[in-house]
């Protein structure tokens, strides 16, 4: 009999924890339908959010992330210049769950970037990975992102080889952390390790939506290099001839080139009248920051679906 009441409460104890917790999460989750993230940020304390979660704080987390991801797509498709609620979304959504490092890799992404591809805050991108070494500390991937960011973000090139060198030291780390910092504090082309540190993203990570990210900064740097490469032979040309090509088939004729050029989709490059290279179709490549006409900005990519949490 006593067995039976002890059930009986424990029951009852564990349906009413339930319930609270779905509560809490509904209330949460009634941004989706209209609230503002304003308003979802009324809860800033961690630690009263896993209160209130009855320890189903992860599940919080989850909301808070899924927040931090629809926050910053509907900012950088609407081409936004202010991000001023994604640092504190994730820093909430890191703070109830500190091993969810998913945030970690996608959070700088999204912070570190000028806009409208990112907040244009490295410096809270570089401390937002640092919780997560702090957290991690055996997960070389974040040492790796904090190294990006050092290198693409602030040009900081003695922080990115020392960045590289820590997570170099990482049980299990891959070889190319090393490498990496080795170049770094060589001074490689910018060319050459932007490719490398896209090329090391695609190859490391398991997460689509960074492998295609990194795919499509790949494909941008080529055409960038293609572009100043080809303006290059077209100014060699003037000097040679006095005079503009009229079109790269004189580049060919030349000598100069060894074929017609395509971009990545397979296009021929366009020579411009005044000497310039440009992409048949700008739209049809993200990120790219030559090749494009005048006053054409480049294509932004579309909205992600919201990604798992990769806890």
């Amino acid at each position: 009999m006593n067995s039976r009441r002890v059930n009986v409460v424990a029951t009852a104890v564990l349906l009413l924890s339930l319930a609270g917790t779905v509560m809490t999460l509904r209330t949460l989750d009634g941004m989706r339908r209209g609230a503002t993230l304003r308003e979802v940020l009324y809860f800033r304390s961690p630690k009263m959010l896993r209160r209130m979660s009855l320890g189903y704080s992860g599940l919080v987390a989850d909301l808070y992330w899924t927040r931090a991801v629809q926050y910053f797509g509907s900012h950088h498709i609407a081409q936004a210049s202010d991000f001023h609620l994604l640092s504190p979304l994730l820093e909430m959504t890191t703070d109830l769950d500190p091993k969810m490092t998913v945030a970690y890799q996608f959070g700088s992404n999204f912070l570190a970037p000028a806009p409208p591809n990112g907040a244009g805050e490295p410096e809270k991108a570089v401390a937002l990975v640092e919780h997560g070494i702090q957290h991690n500390p055996d997960n070389w991937k974040l040492y790796y992102a904090l190294g990006f960011i050092y290198y693409m973000d602030l040009k900081d090139y003695k922080k990115a080889a020392e960045t590289f060198e820590r997570g170099a030291a990482v049980p299990k780390a891959h070889p190319f952390l090393r490498l990496l910092a080795a170049q770094m504090a060589q001074h490689a082309g910018e060319y050459g390790m932007s490719r490398m540190l896209w090329t090391a993203t695609y190859e490391t990570t398991t997460q689509e939506q960074i492998r295609r990210n990194a795919i499509d900064h790949l494909r941008a740097l080529r055409v960038d290099e293609d572009v100043t490469q080809l303006e290059r032979i077209v100014g060699s040309y003037r000097e040679r001839t006095g005079q503009l090509p009229s079109s790269i088939n004189d580049l060919v004729r030349a000598g100069l080139i060894g074929g017609m050029p395509v971009d990545p989709t397979g296009q021929p490059y366009k020579l411009t009248p005044d000497g310039r290279i440009e992409l048949r179709n700008p739209d049809a490549i993200l990120y790219i920051t030559k090749g494009l006409p005048p006053g054409h900005r480049s294509p932004q990519p579309k909205p992600e679906p919201t990604p798992p949490s990769g806890k």
